[in-house]
């Protein structure tokens, strides 16, 4: 699994910018108007069911979602479970 920092990191990777954080979720918008919400709850992972909502909300395929996560594990063989 993986956390909200983790998350958030490769979306910025994608071009997404943190646009504003109210509590414990960061809303991060991308300069082609795409807006994604991630929880950010230190304690907890991003569940299946979450990521690929973020992923939806996004537009972003899973492999796609997996080569911006390899960037920052840089490891090539990184793989997202959101069956």
């Amino acid at each position: 699994m993986l956390t909200a920092r983790e998350v958030i990191r490769a979306l910025e990777r994608a071009g997404f910018q943190v646009q504003r954080q109210t509590g414990s979720h960061i809303r991060l918008k991308h300069k082609d108007g795409r807006v994604v919400t991630v929880p950010s709850h230190p304690s907890q992972d991003i569940g299946r069911g979450l990521l690929r909502k973020i992923l939806r909300d996004a537009d972003l395929s899973r492999d796609e979602f997996a080569a911006y996560l390899a960037l920052h594990e840089e490891r090539a063989d990184y793989q997202v479970e959101v069956a």
